[in-house]
């Protein structure tokens, strides 16, 4: 999988130059790039089909290769202020400066709003220190599930989020997009509930 945009939404303070936030930012790159369909491939082969494949399965190789250089993928721990919950997460990394967070969306618009929403959030009141969203692009976005949250959707409302007053943090937005497409690529999997199946 390839990251086509990486944008700093937030980047206030001592934290955005520091070592675990770059540290973190390396590994999150890596991670992505292992993200593969079909799994064990070793690119993401997409079939082009509007709106024809699901997106839970699509971050199962990235969240396991942030387990492997360290990052908590289970059980994670509680945070403490703030309004976003370890549930909302997909792995998070302790450092000794504070909490990142790491998130692959893949519920709908609205879900990525309030995703944002809560890292912002919980960013302002020093929950975290840092987080990531990783989003499909618009090329990406026609061959998923319909209404699943996308850059192009999130776009308009950043000068909203960036005007969090955020003494210290950091949150990356992380646009993919696939390698290449394939008609007979099987399709990704889609869920059992909501607008997964349309």
């Amino acid at each position: 999988m390839r990251i086509v945009e990486t944008i700093d939404v937030i980047s206030a303070g001592s934290f955005f130059r520091s070592h675990q936030w770059k540290a973190a930012c390396r590994q999150v790159k890596v991670a992505v790039g292992f993200t593969d369909w079909p799994h064990g491939t070793g690119r993401f082969t997409i079939r082009p089909e509007k709106h024809g494949n699901g997106v839970m399965p699509i971050k199962i190789p990235c969240i396991r290769k942030l387990k492997e250089v360290g990052w908590r993928t289970e059980e994670l721990p509680k945070l403490p202020a703030g309004v976003l919950t370890t549930g909302d997460l997909d792995a998070l990394q302790a450092t000794p400066s504070g909490n990142i967070g790491f998130e692959w969306e893949t519920g709908n618009i609205s879900s990525s709003h309030r995703a944002i929403n809560k890292l912002v959030l919980t960013l302002h009141r020093g929950g975290i220190l840092g987080g990531f969203l990783v989003v499909p692009s618009a090329a990406l976005y026609r061959y998923l599930t319909d209404r699943v949250g996308n850059i192009v959707e999130l776009r308009p409302y950043f000068p909203l989020w960036r005007a969090m007053p955020v003494k210290n943090g950091c949150l990356r937005i992380i646009v993919v997009e696939h390698d290449e497409t394939s008609k007979t690529v099987r399709r990704i999997p889609k869920g059992t509930d909501g607008r997964a199946r349309r």
